[in-house]
């Protein structure tokens, strides 16, 4: 019935990576490695490591017509995405400046580029692509009102994604399709509205799936996950690495997670090996070539 297993409606960016023993301070200059350009973008990322894992995956997205844009479109065939979604010009593609501390820790800034320009008129003109796709998976690197338009051409019985990264309010035509809601602390705080919202990640995520989710993700880093929907809230333990690099990890949970449950495992399935997949990319830097194949999540 489905083409895919994946489709990812999202942003697609150059990451331009430096490392340095510490952030800058306000009004700080501090010298860091010398520069690395890697394919990234929230959503981009998110297709590649679905593919890596063995989904059916494609892309929607769009990038400038440069040398940027060429990078991801060749990375995206490289790992097996099908990109007959990814559209072609209107504004240069985006970019990431990525900041990485001898933790693994990073600061990110997005110059949306391209990614801005991804309009619902392009969601409509794809609709037979989201007919296809048993899974669309989204993130907010890309206009809301594009991502709501996505909502409304899924094909029926397909599931919907979300990560509402960077966060926002969120409108109740698209809480009330998440099947999940994927959140960290930051972003589950900010839909909940700040400071009221608590220090209890359990409590987050009641309150979120009583806004209109059919079922709640919150990722806890390194204490793993927790799940939440009908069936009540549940644990998901973190697995132990030594971590290198952060940068794209969330996506990699994230696209292991929408594999999974279209494939007909469990909310609590589902995320226990996205944590696996996440911890196996934290292992190596950059973020699309850090994800693992099937097999090296296995052996993890």
């Amino acid at each position: 019935m489905y083409d895919y297993d994946l489709l990812v409606v999202g942003s697609a960016n150059a990451d331009l990576v430096i490392g340095v023993e510490r952030r800058p301070a306000a009004g700080e200059t501090v010298l860091g490695s010398d520069l690395a350009v890697h394919p990234g973008g929230k959503g981009a990322n998110q297709a590649v490591a679905a593919a890596r894992l063995g989904a059916r995956t494609a892309l929607l997205a769009r990038v400038g017509d440069d040398a940027h844009g060429r990078l991801l479109l060749d990375a995206q065939r490289a790992a097996g995405v099908d990109p007959a979604g990814v559209l072609v010009g209107g504004a240069p593609t985006g970019v990431a400046l990525i900041t990485v501390d001898p933790s693994g820790d990073n600061s990110i800034v997005v110059s949306p580029g391209a990614n801005g320009r991804l309009t619902p008129e392009d969601v409509r003109g794809a609709a037979g692509l989201l007919g296809a796709s048993r899974v669309v998976s989204a993130q907010l690197e890309v206009p809301l009102e594009t991502v709501v338009e996505a909502v409304r051409h899924l094909a029926e019985g397909s599931r919907f994604v979300l990560n509402p990264s960077p966060p926002r309010p969120l409108p109740q035509e698209l809480l009330d399709a998440c099947d999940p809601l994927i959140v960290n602390e930051h972003e589950a705080k900010v839909i909940l509205g700040g400071a009221d919202a608590g220090d209890d990640p359990e409590d987050w995520a009641r309150a979120l799936l009583a806004r209109g989710p059919r079922s709640v993700v919150v990722t806890l880093g390194g204490e793993g996950a927790l799940v939440a929907s009908a069936e009540g809230v549940a644990r998901v333990p973190s697995v132990k690495v030594d971590a290198v690099d952060t940068t794209g990890a969330g996506d990699a949970f994230t696209a292991a997670l929408a594999w999974r449950l279209g494939a007909g495992a469990s909310l609590r399935e589902a995320a226990a090996y996205a944590a696996r997949v996440g911890a196996a990319a934290v292992t190596k830097r950059g973020a699309q070539e850090s994800y693992p194949t099937a097999a090296e999540v296995d052996a993890l």
